[in-house]
């Protein structure tokens, strides 16, 4: 029997373990990935810590990880869209494709949905079977970092472009990467201001880099002073809350101009219950708001590359890179927040 080293939640409680298990078998229709660079996501972190979330919904053992890159090492009988050698990114929700949103080619509304490294096992680990309708090749010269990240910037790509951003005023609230990644294609699409609100100044910095209008910290700077200084007479049109925090989604719904258009990315902790909206200022505005969840498979994929390849660079959101050895690192700098991107290398496995 072939082994493999992966990162495994083991058992209920916190931490992960680097150990020896059998490397996965490739069944038909589907391909095995030789993984070489894997992010680290913030539900990659709630696993590691074993939070309420986790408990709920994580059930061991498993190997963790969904932000995945590498190259195809086999492929399974009936699989002729992908080759031995290619380089590939790794689409995390495998979708029943019965039910009616997957046979209207509204993948993304899959009732069904299964997420590698949460409901079966991942890519923190030397290899990883997937169906093949799940890998994106990518063409030659591909960067393997951004490739591992294509999955977040996916959920920031559907995010930035749920709405038309041309010329508009975009406000982003939390600079994690997620929500610098989807600054940077509002940016990029042609809109006119771009603000972005957290409450670390090294993402803001981060944020900055990335070409932002303006990164503020909303504890000692109003929005309605923003809107004031960058002469937005009117409010922001387009809204893109990444970070989950009630306080930024009720400073975001003041902030916004009558008809402006808000899409939901952040998850929020605790109870979601007790997140309150401001139904009068929702329905008086006449805000339109949409909830995102990964991404539209596989037109936003497209998109990323497209974007790619038209010369958006991402690749400065990822500021750390580790051996999978030092997972332990890894995971702590992810959790701590001073970070964008953290990538584990599995390239010398």
């Amino acid at each position: 029997m072939c082994v493999m080293k992966a990162l495994v939640k083991t058992r209920p409680g916190p931490g992960l373990e680097l150990l020896d298990v059998p490397t996965p078998a490739v069944g038909g229709g589907e391909v095995l990935v030789q993984v070489l660079r894997t992010g680290i996501c913030g539900t990659d972190v709630h696993i590691r810590q074993w939070d309420a979330w986790a408990q709920r919904t994580v059930r061991t053992p498993l190997v963790v990880g969904h932000e995945i890159a590498g190259s195809v090492a086999e492929v399974g009988a009936g699989v002729d869209t992908v080759s031995v050698g290619d380089v590939v990114s790794i689409e995390g929700h495998i979708v029943c494709g019965r039910c009616r949103n997957c046979r209207a080619g509204s993948r993304q509304l899959c009732p069904n949905t299964v997420s590698v490294g949460v409901d079966r096992d991942g890519g923190f680990a030397e290899f990883v079977v997937v169906p093949a309708t799940n890998v994106w090749r990518h063409g030659a010269g591909m960067d393997l970092d951004v490739a591992a990240i294509f999955d977040p910037f996916g959920n920031a790509v559907h995010s930035a472009l749920s709405f038309p951003v041309l010329g508009e005023d975009v406000l982003v609230t939390g600079a994690g990467p997620i929500g610098i990644m989807a600054a940077a294609v509002v940016r990029h699409a042609g809109a006119r201001h771009v603000v972005i609100t957290d409450v670390s100044e090294y993402r803001l910095e981060l944020a900055r880099r990335m070409g932002v209008t303006l990164a503020v910290d909303p504890r000692t700077t109003e929005l309605a002073q923003v809107v004031e200084d960058l002469a937005m007479t009117e409010g922001f049109d387009v809204g893109l809350e990444m970070s989950g925090a009630p306080e930024a989604l009720h400073s975001m719904l003041e902030a916004m101009a009558n008809g402006g258009q808000i899409a939901l990315l952040g998850l929020p902790s605790g109870d979601s219950e007790q997140v309150a909206f401001d139904w009068v200022r929702i329905i008086t505005a006449m805000l339109t708001i949409k909830g995102i969840y990964g991404r539209e498979m596989f037109e936003t994929w497209y998109a990323m590359s497209v974007l790619v390849n038209a010369g958006l660079d991402i690749s400065p959101v990822i500021t750390h890179r580790f051996n999978y050895t030092e997972f332990e690192e890894a995971f702590d700098t992810a959790a701590r927040g001073s970070s964008g991107k953290v990538v584990l290398d599995w390239s010398e496995a």
